[in-house]
């Protein structure tokens, strides 16, 4: 079947006022100038993308009275991802137990000299990190997007029209069932990922981004008995100059991968590497999927700009130092989406920038702004080289350090710990990264200073 152009008949009511003749039934928002704006009828969103961020954005929006359009354009597929998810995330979001693959219960951590740390006994009983897959994950949040009252289009999104006045509707070109179609809308949320259609349409400026390569294998059945609960972790400048590589368990397969920003074009041979270091634990195992994807390692210049706002990989919501993303999608996306909705009233009135700004970017960066730069800083200081990542491995034996860290990491807030073990971690950091060779004797000499203050 050619390709046509299409409007939305029900699209006419969010077009600009000067065109409200073609349909004086169906008019959509009279912008009155009037502080808040109050419209005709409901708000219209769209979501672009329809991941942990999109999913949780449309649900957000639905849910609280807007009606609600959430494309995505291969339901069947996900982004490559090691699929670990917080603790706090299965009951803040609740993540049902049946899409759950793996608790894992031991992490290892393994030096570029081989030598491995247990990093997980200071877990509780009842503490675990979820493994699952993404695919699952992204179908079960879109479900319940759909449930809520939000519209699933399976459609490729072409490009956003940004109106040239406060008075025009943002209109969406995008290609569905070998048409070409067009949805007017009021306002326009991002999840489309690291190469976002919608952060170029605004002009929301670049970011550095890394790539993630990953390989699915399927292992025999004694071998995945190893990873039962096991997750593992490998750095060093043959697996990844700048990250780490992975070995995560699934329902019945590992995820293995690697990632880096300063030299993508040699990600094979990373991941050759990871393949090597691993061999005795994979041997006989067969590859079922291979996948990579480019991913932020900063959140862009501009996240929000008139009524369109950037959330999850979009926005650059990843983390430095453990490549965080599946949590922070979720959340940026839940906090953007109930923005809108109290800015609007659930509705009624018509949003700005300014509404944007203020109910979605300020609480974001309220609550996690240091986190992003906390972790940061860790990756500049242990990620450089070879001896500071052995450095690293042995401060990860520290049970203070494993108990700090995964209080931080499973209930996504930095943890508030003892001041005299604080102290004694910073003094143990600097020992170890000048036995590493790290620093000079300067930093030696003011570690003691600081110790005999202490």
């Amino acid at each position: 079947m050619a390709a046509q152009t299409y409007l939305d008949l029900h699209s006419l009511r969010s077009l600009p006022l000067q065109l409200k003749t073609l349909n004086p039934q169906n008019q959509c928002h009279y912008f009155k100038l009037k502080p808040r704006n109050p419209v005709i009828s409901k708000l219209r969103a769209a979501v672009i993308g329809g991941g942990p961020a999109g999913s949780s954005a449309a649900e957000a929006l639905a849910a609280g009275g807007i009606e609600t359009f959430l494309f995505e354009r291969s339901p069947a597929t996900a982004k490559p991802c090691g699929g670990a998810i917080p603790l706090c995330m299965l009951d803040e979001f609740s993540i049902p137990n049946h899409i759950i693959d793996r608790r894992v219960t031991q992490m290892r951590i393994v030096s570029p000299s081989n030598i491995i740390v247990d990093f997980g006994k200071t877990l509780k009983p009842h503490e675990f990190i979820a493994m699952l897959r993404r695919e699952v994950l992204d179908s079960f949040l879109r479900r319940r997007a759909e449930a809520a009252g939000a519209t699933l289009l399976k459609a490729l999104v072409t490009n956003l029209v940004v109106p040239t006045s406060l008075r025009e509707p943002y209109v969406i070109n995008y290609f569905m069932d070998n048409c070409q179609r067009q949805l007017a809308v009021d306002v326009v949320i991002g999840a489309d990922g690291a190469n976002s259609r919608v952060a170029k349409s605004i002009k929301a400026g670049n970011y550095a981004t890394a790539i993630a390569f990953q390989e699915r294998i399927k292992l025999p059945e004694d071998k995945m008995g190893y990873y039962e609960n096991l997750a593992e972790m490998y750095i060093g400048n043959d697996v990844s100059p700048d990250f780490y590589a992975w070995v995560f368990p699934k329902c019945d397969h590992v995820a293995v991968g690697t990632g880096t920003v300063c030299s993508k074009a040699n990600i094979k041979s990373f991941q050759h590497a990871i393949r090597a270091r691993v061999k005795p634990k994979i041997d006989g195992g067969k590859v079922i999927k291979v996948e990579a994807h480019p991913i932020p390692e900063h959140p862009r210049p501009v996240r929000v700009r008139g009524r369109v706002a950037l959330v999850g990989d979009a926005a650059g919501y990843v983390t430095k130092c453990s490549g965080e993303g599946i949590y922070f999608a979720a959340k940026s996306g839940r906090i953007c989406g109930e923005a809108i909705v109290k800015a609007s009233e659930g509705g009624e009135t018509m949003i700005s920038e300014d509404d944007l700004k203020r109910e979605y970017l300020r609480k974001w960066d309220d609550k996690y702004f240091t986190t992003f730069k906390f972790l940061d800083v860790l990756q500049k200081v242990f990620y450089g080289s070879n001896a500071a990542r052995e450095a690293l491995v042995e401060l990860c034996g520290d049970e203070y350090v494993q108990r700090m860290t995964f209080d931080s990491y499973l209930y996504k807030k930095l943890a508030s710990g003892n001041r005299w073990e604080d102290a004694k971690m910073a003094m143990n950091t600097i020992s170890s990264l000048v036995r590493c060779n790290i620093m000079g004797r300067e930093m030696e000499t003011s570690a003691q200073k600081i110790l005999s203050r202490v």
